[in-house]
């Protein structure tokens, strides 16, 4: 459920949680497919076929042409979109300055909202004026982003964002070399208080899911690896496969295993 404003998102612990963290294998998988490959003359039906396909997350990459080469959409397509989902909106923010439009995205129904280290002068203040607005908060690195932008950020983070491909563009090949990132953040996130999930983006795919996994995370972003296929289902499950095993209990790494955040269904 969406928080009331003002207040912040839960992070509590569930049970069977320990400091090193759980293994791979029993952390639960969360697939976003990521709205930038759908077909934007049938968002609403596309929004609502990932969702019956069994999507945890709806991803929504937001570009200004400027932090990014590239142009998306702004808060005007989450607000339409919102009342036809109760996906979670994932919002990532490729944009700078970031400051001036977080309160008019949440407005929009975003239930987190992730940005770059680099997008704002004071980042702090930019995650704690996210969580005072009843959002999860996330940061955002990008390939040459060294894990070290995010250690003094993850008192105030309930995502991580990996991105395993330069942003602005969909489709473009996986980065191997953010692999060691992936582990990296892993075990800086196990040895965090609080929950935080650890999502990729880039390159995402069958193939490349097995390895992010294992290197640690926990949420898998894709775009034409779900809305590129003709069956969304069979391409949701087929990430799911990238789990080493049956899921287990579900761990405190993912935010959406302990209070699932449910978006709004008033504009």
């Amino acid at each position: 459920m969406s928080h009331p404003p003002g207040s912040h998102p839960p992070r509590s612990h569930t049970s069977g949680s320990h400091p090193s963290g759980p293994h791979a294998s029993e952390r639960r998988l969360t697939i976003a497919p990521s709205l930038l490959a759908a077909d934007f003359a049938r968002l609403r039906d596309e929004v609502q076929a990932i969702e019956a396909a069994g999507a945890d997350w709806l991803h929504l990459d937001v570009m200004d042409g400027h932090f990014v080469p590239n142009l998306s959409f702004g808060p005007l397509v989450l607000r339409a979109l919102r009342p036809h989902t109760r996906l979670p909106f994932d919002v990532h923010l490729m944009i700078s300055p970031v400051d001036p439009f977080i309160a008019a995205f949440a407005e929009a129904g975003a239930d987190h909202i992730l940005l770059h280290p680099e997008a704002e002068r004071h980042p702090h203040r930019s995650l704690q004026h996210i969580r005072s607005l009843g959002k999860r908060a996330g940061v955002v690195l990008n390939p040459g982003t060294p894990v070290e932008a995010v250690a003094w950020l993850l008192e105030l983070a309930d995502i991580v964002l990996v991105m395993t491909v330069n942003p602005g563009f969909g489709g473009q090949a996986f980065l191997p070399s953010q692999l060691p990132k992936i582990a990296a953040l892993r075990r800086m996130i196990d040895a965090a208080h609080h929950p935080i999930a650890l999502a990729v983006d880039g390159g995402i795919g069958p193939d490349t899911a097995r390895s992010v996994v294992e290197a640690g995370a926990d949420t898998l972003i894709a775009g034409t690896a779900v809305f590129g296929t003709a069956d969304y289902a069979a391409a949701i499950a087929a990430l799911h496969a990238a789990q080493p095993s049956p899921i287990a209990a579900p761990s405190v790494a993912n935010p959406s295993t302990t209070a699932p955040p449910m978006g709004n269904t008033a504009g």
